[in-house]
């Protein structure tokens, strides 16, 4: 009778059935993880450019190379924890022309280091107060919103420089982008290092992060669960124009001047890393361990393009693709691998 009923059962089980992830060892889902996948891509991208170029493996060069997504990872770890709550903002790098820009007006008035540092966090605290208050207090769509801002940031920017650069920063202001805390480990690095730490801890070890995820995947549901969405959304917007404020503290110190093309196409880079971090862009769900590998990723490729001297509008091209590819492999895997893509 036992059999019978054994042999009815399993009848009715389809076959090729995935196993659930709530089913796996925590073995099997970290090895089945995004995650993963990135630090195979880390180490094959390492081991490329080990081979490609004589000079990647001294250790002032790989330190050399960690300013190429220090600056923008800081903006990213905050853009993370906004798209995983269903929004964006593409003004980060106007907000980071604007907040240069007032640092440079204040040093030509004789400000110090610590005035510079403090305008510069400022700057970037109130611009995204005003994409905040825009798209939470009057309900208009963050993208357009972040694009007109976008425009009218740069816009700022060029009005009060023209064709002209603003320099003579004091040498204490050059330690924050070209300082190191201990042998090659720069400022920079050491402070993308404790960002990333605190951005962990605030989305997976917080009542705040499991809010972030609850809007992502479903607003409605959130804020009738008591949930204040427009405040935590307004402190999201807060929070990314903080991090371009600091960013534009560390570039420009970096730099030594203000220009109004300053961080160019930084928001495009940004976005990529946070997609390519396994971030969804529809939001939901991410995660910032899986941002800080993609910005490891990404800086290593964009100094191996360096080191073999490839031109920047190659390198754009090449983030373009990326981007793309990143936001289209789910949807293929969802047409093609259905039953794999569910499980």
């Amino acid at each position: 009778m036992t059999s019978v009923a054994q042999t009815q059962a399993s009848d009715q089980i389809p076959q090729g059935r995935q196993i659930p992830d709530r089913l796996r060892t925590p073995m099997q889902r970290a090895l089945a993880s995004w995650e993963t996948l990135l630090l195979v891509v880390f180490a094959l991208v390492f081991c490329i450019n080990s081979f490609a170029s004589p000079y990647f493996l001294d250790p002032w060069n790989l330190s050399d190379a960690t300013f190429n997504f220090t600056e923008k990872a800081m903006i990213a770890f905050a853009m993370a924890l906004l798209i995983i709550s269903g929004e964006i903002d593409l003004s980060v790098a106007s907000i980071i022309a604007l907040a240069s820009t007032a640092m440079g007006l204040a040093v030509q008035m004789g400000a110090d280091t610590p005035a510079l540092v403090g305008i510069g966090l400022l700057t970037g605290l109130l611009c995204g107060a005003v994409n905040g208050a825009l798209i939470t207090g009057l309900g208009l769509p963050s993208i357009v919103v972040t694009i007109g801002t976008m425009s009218l940031f740069r816009g700022i920017s060029y009005i009060v420089l023209g064709d002209k650069a603003f320099t003579g920063y004091p040498d204490s202001f050059s330690w924050f982008g070209q300082g190191y805390v201990w042998w090659v480990f720069s400022f920079e690095l050491v402070l993308f290092c404790l960002l990333a730490v605190a951005f962990g801890i605030l989305l997976h070890a917080t009542a705040f992060g499991r809010s972030v995820y609850a809007i992502g995947n479903n607003d409605v549901a959130a804020l009738f669960s008591g949930i204040r969405v427009p405040r935590i959304k307004f402190g999201l917007f807060l929070l990314t124009g903080l991090m371009s404020g600091l960013a534009a503290v560390c570039l420009t110190s970096r730099l030594g001047a203000t220009r109004p093309s300053i961080a160019s196409g930084m928001e495009l880079e940004v976005v990529t890393m946070v997609v390519l971090g396994g971030v969804n862009i529809l939001g939901g769900s991410g995660s910032i361990a899986g941002v800080v590998i993609a910005a490891l990723v990404m800086g290593l490729v964009t100094f191996g393009f360096g080191l073999l001297n490839v031109p920047g509008i190659v390198m754009s091209i090449f983030i373009g693709i990326l981007l793309i590819a990143v936001i289209a492999l789910p949807r293929l895997a969802r047409r093609f691998f259905p039953r794999r893509a569910a499980s």
